[in-house]
């Protein structure tokens, strides 16, 4: 599965467009108002747990998306967009979604 931020594949020609495909994950975003209080976790400014909560967030959604684009009959997926969004009556879950144009290409 060739997956692509942009819309045209060098040296692959798109012989058939498949329409768009998402992927989407939620994770509880209680681990951002924790942030704060583990300190201890943070080093340099940046904590490792919470981006690999994050990166596995990402790459699940990109992921699902990539499957529903194979289950179309695709072969790749372009002009992917990687969106994140607080949702949940209080802010209380952090939703990442991946789209993009399912194609087949040779």
């Amino acid at each position: 599965m060739i997956l692509s931020t942009t819309h045209s594949l060098e040296g692959l020609q798109v012989k058939q467009y498949h329409g768009v495909v998402f992927g989407e994950t939620i994770i509880g975003a209680n681990l951002f108002k924790d942030l704060f209080a583990s300190i201890r976790d943070i080093v340099g400014g940046r904590s490792g747990s919470y981006e690999k909560v994050l990166q596995e967030a990402r790459e699940t959604a990109i992921n699902e998306m990539a499957e529903r684009a194979r289950a179309k009959g695709a072969n790749g997926v372009i002009g992917i967009d990687v969106d994140y969004e607080v949702v949940g009556q209080s802010g209380s879950m952090l939703m990442v979604s991946a789209s993009g144009t399912a194609i087949y290409a040779e």
